[in-house]
């Protein structure tokens, strides 16, 4: 079986996850984003992430949020 986009190994990191593959963590991703830069900025930052890795990042928070976002029921 493969590994997904990320990968969580004790000897790698401290465990930390990271890009499946590299020593690039998630919330390197994420900081970058949060810092105003964009997808293609990062890529060129960590050549060694694949724009793959990135999207299916990307895609699995959008659906855990988009799955745990409380339903909020209208008053009116």
């Amino acid at each position: 079986m493969a590994p997904g986009p990320v990968t969580r190994n004790p000897k790698v990191m401290h465990g930390v996850p990271c890009f499946a593959g590299t020593r690039v963590p998630v919330k390197s991703l994420f900081d970058h984003l949060e810092g105003g830069y964009n997808v293609e900025y990062f890529l060129a930052q960590f050549p060694t992430v694949r724009r793959e890795q990135v999207m299916a990042v990307l895609e699995a928070s959008k659906s855990r949020i988009e799955a745990e976002a409380p339903l909020i029921e209208s008053t009116k």
